[in-house]
């Protein structure tokens, strides 16, 4: 289950002046987790797919804890009361379930990925321009989105036919895009907790899709059913060494 606090988000600790307030969505442990990660810069792509995976796994992780953005948001937006929270749930149509992610190839499910990130992103914006300018800074998130879209760039690089994943698209299955932005003030406020609660059960979701990436990794070509299946048959064949063809007709001797 992806990490819930329930919307118990503390308030910024105020210090002993105002100038020591430390607004949401930038606190000084979230930079160094950020750190911590290092999300590799576009162009400078690691050979190395096992760590990619391992390092997008462990990002995903990070992501679905819903103290990063959800919990804040409802903190900021006076939600966080009994009647109101409970209209926080995820709705769905939006982000892929978990089963569905499994049935995706590696590639599918890499541009799902980037594609959804991408939503999340211009979402990021649109609640920058709502919020009140003190605790809008969702500039570390970003950062951070974006760093992981990186790595799913330099991933999708390393899988057979790379250049058909190197600009993901949305696919086809299950494509569809955020409701547009209410018209009441409180209807926003409900599409964006909804829309957040969403992201970090999708975010879980990705995670759990990783881990199971690195528990079977992807088999070789020649590992392939058909394959086995065409090599099973020539082996059940007999052996023609030291027979000699016969004429249509004739019987042996």
């Amino acid at each position: 289950m992806y990490t819930d606090t329930g919307s118990r988000y503390l308030p910024p600790t105020v210090g002993s002046s105002p100038d020591q307030v430390t607004p949401p969505f930038s606190a000084p442990g979230l930079v160094l987790r950020l750190l911590f990660l290092k999300p590799v810069a576009t162009g400078s792509c690691s050979g190395d797919a096992q760590g990619l995976v391992n390092q997008l796994q462990r990002q995903a992780d990070i992501m679905q804890d819903t103290s990063r953005l959800l919990d804040p948001y409802i903190h900021i937006q006076g939600l966080d009361f009994p009647g109101l929270k409970e209209h926080c749930q995820e709705s769905p149509g939006f982000f892929p379930k978990e089963n569905a992610l499994h049935g995706l190839s590696r590639k599918g499910f890499l541009r799902t990925l980037k594609a959804k990130l991408g939503h999340v992103l211009h979402r990021l914006t649109t609640f920058q321009q709502e919020l009140p300018p003190e605790v809008q800074d969702f500039g570390t998130e970003k950062m951070y989105i974006h760093g992981i879209r990186n790595n799913i760039y330099c991933l999708a690089q390393l899988l057979p036919g790379s250049s058909e994943t190197a600009e993901p698209t949305q696919p086809g299955s299950g494509a569809s895009s955020p409701p547009p932005p209410a018209s009441d003030i409180f209807q926003r406020k409900l599409q964006g907790c909804q829309f957040l609660r969403g992201y970090h059960r999708f975010m879980h979701s990705v995670g759990q899709v990783f881990r199971k990436w690195k528990e079977s990794p992807s088999r070789s070509r020649r590992h392939s059913p058909r394959q086995a299946l065409q090599k099973g048959a020539r082996k059940m064949q007999p052996p023609m060494k030291g027979k000699r063809l016969m004429p249509r007709g004739q019987l042996p001797r």
